[in-house]
């Protein structure tokens, strides 16, 4: 198989697990609605049986880099397929709090492995990384815009095992085509827009602090955003709307943020990072803001300021280790990246169950915004050591 062809593959399987990714790890915090009235246990009980999936999620980034050197991206991408397949039938399974608590752990081992794994494979295969990035980007939001819609149809209309079952079969179907169709890593041809020589600069371990602080924050934002959506909306919106029009609603915001993956894709390849990630990452803070003192229409015009804003943040951030760290070592840093964004995603699900019962959805997003406001002074920070580093070698250059 030519080097191209083998690249516009692998590219539509990264984007593919990318949307289930997303999809599989966002099904629990709605089914758990639909569980919620058929078990009689409570809301904050039951998400936080999801605790060691999110944990894990994190933690297992960390590792995913290095077993990928080892045993090829091909095979761990493959294992991400499956593991995820196995694991949503598991949890279809589950009828006792601690069997759903080892389920949802297994499938946050899956899931961790993707992002390092993949987004590294995008690198190495794309044509032009903003737009690609961005493409995959929009694929990843498609998964969890769809997620609470398709996961409360299907909870309201067949039953929540069914929530679990069908995304379940739908990876394993995926792992099969993707060993059929993708010979291998293809490594070696993939000297194309993510391959070349990353951008050098003067102060590495000062961007690195600014940007591992954006990252955690960044990690508490999505997760404290993404995961309460759906109840958010269920207790903000009226709690006289159907399940299956919550979940429609979550899916609307979640759109938003995809739209804004395509446009900051686009925007990568033309602009400085440094400047748009703090031009974009204002808007975090400011929505959630919105969305914390408000209710109704004003609620979900806070939370797609938000969700905008936190789904583009993700774009760059790929696109920043893509262009600031050399290609022998971008795995292991997507490694880093990803366990240091996820491991703050373990604290967040205890933390939403906490927060609610103390003070409700406003002191959730409250929380989130302020996270949000960690991550724009964090932007500053790296566009400031940025902008020092040029000076010199304009300097140089005059």
């Amino acid at each position: 198989m030519d080097s191209d062809t083998l690249s516009r593959r692998t590219l539509r399987f990264v984007n593919v697990a990318h949307a289930l990714d997303h999809f599989v790890l966002l099904i629990y915090p709605t089914a758990v609605i639909a569980i919620a009235s058929q078990t009689g246990l409570g809301y904050g009980e039951l998400i936080g049986l999801a605790t060691g999936a999110f944990v894990a999620f994190g933690l297992c980034s960390l590792p995913m880099g290095s077993l990928a050197d080892r045993f090829g991206r091909r095979t761990m991408l493959a294992v991400f397929f499956f593991g995820y397949g196995l694991s949503c039938l598991g949890v279809a399974t589950a009828s006792t709090p601690l069997a759903f608590a080892l389920w949802l752990c297994v499938l946050g081992v899956a899931s961790a492995i993707y992002h390092p794994v993949g987004s590294a494979m995008l690198v190495t295969h794309a044509r032009r990384l903003g737009r690609d990035l961005g493409l995959n980007g929009v694929w990843g939001n498609f998964g969890a815009a769809s997620a609470s819609g398709v996961t409360a149809l299907l909870a309201a209309t067949v039953g929540w095992r069914a929530a679990f079952v069908v995304p379940g079969l739908i990876c394993l179907a995926c792992g099969a085509a993707f060993l059929a169709l993708v010979p291998g890593d293809g490594d070696a041809a993939g000297k194309k827009a993510g391959g070349g020589a990353a951008i050098s600069v003067t102060r590495p371990w000062a961007l690195m602090a600014m940007f591992a602080l954006a990252i955690f924050a960044g990690g508490l934002t999505f997760n404290l955003t993404t995961i309460s959506l759906p109840k958010v909306i269920d207790e903000g919106v009226g709690h006289a709307l159907p399940l299956a029009l919550t979940g429609s609603l979550a899916t609307v915001v979640f759109l938003f943020g995809a739209l804004m993956q395509l446009a900051m894709g686009r925007l990568i390849d033309r602009y400085s990072l440094p400047t748009l990630f703090v031009t974009l990452s204002v808007l975090q803070p400011l929505g959630l803001g919105i969305a914390a003192f408000n209710t109704g229409l004003p609620l979900l015009a806070g939370l797609v300021i938000a969700m905008t804003s936190i789904y583009g943040q993700v774009v760059i951030n790929d696109a920043m280790i893509a262009r600031y760290v050399p290609p022998a070592y971008r795995t292991r840093a997507y490694s880093v990246r990803y366990f240091v964004g996820f491991t703050a995603s373990g604290f967040v699900v205890p933390a939403i169950a906490l927060l609610h019962d103390r003070g409700g959805f406003g002191l959730v997003l409250g929380v989130a915004s302020a996270c949000g406001a960690v991550i724009w002074l964090s932007a500053i920070g790296f566009l400031k050591l940025t902008q020092a580093a040029d000076q010199p070698a304009l300097a140089a250059a005059e």
